[in-house]
Formats: structure tokens, sequence, C-alpha cells
């Protein structure tokens, strides 16, 4: 179970709760809902889950006046998955199931947007109709997929240019599906060891045409893909998630400061047209395998400095892109956060899991209710530990 200790300070009145203009939606408050996987989806058949009643109770519960929700990572077709339970958005039932969300947030005036993915070598063959995963290499992940099998046994296959190509529109068509679901907009995921990640890290991406190699080559996928969705849906329905301190999924780079500002000023140097409104990053503190402290100094002496996410926000933001900042943050450290400049805005994930009312809670000084980390990848009894958290006394009588 978490815990929650804090001072319980009221945050009214604070930066926190200012407004903020991100891309073309107004915000109310600084606070945003992470993308976390749940993995409630109700199983259409195989390989197809669509958002059913509990995830609509689940946004609805947790949206906010000028709030923005993220949601979970999203399969931009039949076989991106790597987990069962995971919603996509590539089927008539997939959108209708999105809009009865859409539609439940709005209601409540809130703004969600749809982080989409493909998993790569982190999708066992079993999610694949036996298949091989693709990945930019044939380099597999360390250690067993969640259907028990080892990554080693079955390698990733090395995408041809023409595949790559393909999921770029893939990811396009994934976007274009969720405006017509009612999303206000779209994340890409190109963090956590994902697909669009293991094109970045070169201890994954071996390559030698023009996906691989050099820094710039690496990039050419993520960046290829950013572009296409703008031009597709407008940039600024258009964000993007990275984690250059990422080691989940075996990821590991020989300069991760250099290469990912240099990915930043790729960002930041593409015309307004094709310029994300945001980049959503992980703190690096943040791992699934090792303690903050451990990370820390593993990171430090591998990287030769201090890790931090401030470099890339100093990249970004002269160049009107706005930054988001999640993993592990707490009552204490988000206002600083925000106060400091070293973000726009705050992603909640566990607390936001534990806290439907979050916001309000934060803004009025009250306790958080603890996280139960046994329900966050399902449950016996999917409403546990998802839809069962209590909202404060206040927020129900109002």
């Amino acid at each position: 179970m978490g815990s929650q200790a804090e001072s319980l300070t009221p945050l009214k009145g604070t930066k926190l709760f200012s407004s903020f203009k991100l891309g073309k939606y107004d915000l109310c408050h600084r606070i945003a809902q992470a993308p976390c996987t749940r993995m409630r989806g109700v199983k259409e058949s195989d390989g197809i889950y669509v958002p059913g009643d509990l995830m609509v109770k689940y946004y609805s519960q947790r949206a906010s006046k000028g709030g923005l929700q993220i949601t979970e990572a999203t399969d931009i077709s039949h076989y991106a998955s790597g987990y069962p339970g995971v919603p996509g958005i590539f089927s008539a039932s997939q959108i209708a199931g999105w809009q009865r969300v859409t539609d439940s947030v709005h209601k409540k005036g809130g703004i969600i947007f749809l982080q989409i993915w493909h998993t790569g070598r982190a999708s066992p063959s079993s999610c694949r109709d036996g298949m091989a995963p693709p990945s930019a290499s044939n380099v597999p992940m360390d250690g067993k997929w969640l259907d028990g099998t080892q990554c080693s046994e079955h390698p990733p296959v090395p995408m041809t240019a023409e595949e790559i190509h393909a999921t770029t529109k893939d990811f396009v068509e994934a976007a274009k599906r969720a405006v017509e679901a009612g999303f206000d907009g779209v994340e890409i995921h190109g963090a956590n060891g994902y697909l669009l990640e293991q094109f970045l890290h070169d201890n994954i991406n071996n390559r030698t045409d023009e996906f691989g190699g050099s820094v710039e080559n690496r990039c050419r996928f993520l960046l290829n893909v950013v572009k296409a969705v703008c031009d597709a849906i407008g940039s600024d329905r258009v964000g993007i998630r990275l984690s250059p301190w990422n080691y989940f999924q075996t990821t590991k780079d020989s300069n991760r400061l250099g290469h990912w500002s240099y990915l930043c000023s790729e960002l930041a140097s593409l015309p307004t047209s094709q310029k994300p409104a945001y980049v959503h990053m992980v703190e690096p503190r943040v791992d699934e395998e090792l303690e903050e402290d451990v990370k820390i100094a593993s990171l430090t002496a591998e990287q030769n400095t201090i890790p931090s996410l401030k470099p890339f926000r100093e990249i970004l933001q002269p160049a009107g892109i706005a930054f988001i900042s999640a993993g592990g943050f707490g009552r204490a450290d988000t206002l600083p956060k925000v106060e400091s400049g070293l973000a726009d805005i705050i992603g909640f994930g566990r607390w936001f899991i534990a806290n439907p009312d979050l916001p309000f809670r934060l803004e009025e000084g009250l306790p958080l209710n603890d996280y139960d980390r046994t329900t966050f990848y399902g449950a016996v009894t999917p409403e546990k530990g998802y839809v069962d958290y209590p909202v404060a006394e206040a927020m129900r009588d109002a």
C-alpha cells in the first residue's frame, strides 16, 4: 500500500491552481492524470479489448473542470499490444467505447488526450498470433514477458523501412480515430522502452540504414511520427512522452543527455504546424526495478552527470513547447516544481489512481487515500482498486 503523511497545507491560490494554455485548450489547474496501464478493457476477441462501463466510470470519476487527463497507453493496431486487457483504437467497437469515455469527461468540463503506442519487442508472440515482435533490431529484452516466456527465446525481428513507414501511418490513423472518438488530442508514447524508444537507445538500435547509426538516424522514426500526426490532426492536439533516463525493459544509452538534447532540439525547431503542444517527461528517479537512490547513483556514474530533466526543459521552453513532468511526485514537491519553472504541469499516476478527486484534495489540503499496488494491473474483481476509492466528503456533498 502507498502512504501519504505529508503536511496538509491547502494549495488553493498557488500557481498549481492557476490557468494554463495547452495547445488549443485552457486548463484551470496544473494537475494532470498521468497515463497508467490498468488492464481493465473488456475482451471482445483475441487481441481486441474495448472500453466498457468500468472504464467510463474510472475516467469520469477523475475528470475535473479544465483538468487534463491522459489515458492509459492504447494500441494503434491489432498486434501493437504486449498485455491483456489493454484497449485499442483500431476497431469500430473501440471507437464507440472511447466515445462514451470522452463524453463522460466532457460533461464534467474535462480535457482528455489518448496516449497511443506500439509496444515493439515488449510484445510476446502470444499477443501477436504467434508472430515475432518487431523492433529496431533483433536484440531482445532481458527477462520474461508477462506470459512467462523468455524474451531471449523469441528475439524480435528488425523492421524493414517499409514496415516503419507503415507503422507511422498506423499512428496517424490511430490519431484520426481518437479525434473521431471525441478525444481532445493524443499523446504519442515515445518512452519506457516501447517501440519508438527502441529506435532511440543505442544499446538496442544497431541498424545501418536511415533509421540507425547516428543520433540523427535513430531519432528519425519518432520525429516522422510526430510530424505526420501533427499534419493529420493539428499540432495543438499533439503531445509526446519521453523518458531519457529510463532503464525499464533493458534500455541503456551511451549519451542520454546528448542524444535526448538533440531530439528536443529537433522538436523545438519544427515548424509551428508540426511542433507538438507539449513534451511529457518521466523524472529520472522513477524506475520499475530500482530504488530511487540506487537508480540516481547508477545514472550519475554511467553518464558522469547528475540526471535531471532541466536541460531538456530549457531547450523546449523557448520554442513554446509546454512541459509536463511526471514520476513520484507528492504533495510537498509538486508546487516547487511548477513555481521554479521546471515544469508547467505535473502528472500524477499512483495518487490519481487512489484519489479520483485529487485536484480538489490538494487544493483544499485534504488527506489522500493510500493506493494498493496489488490492484494496479488488473484484479480478480476488476472494480477493486479501480473505481472503488472514496472521494472526499466535501466533494461528495458538492
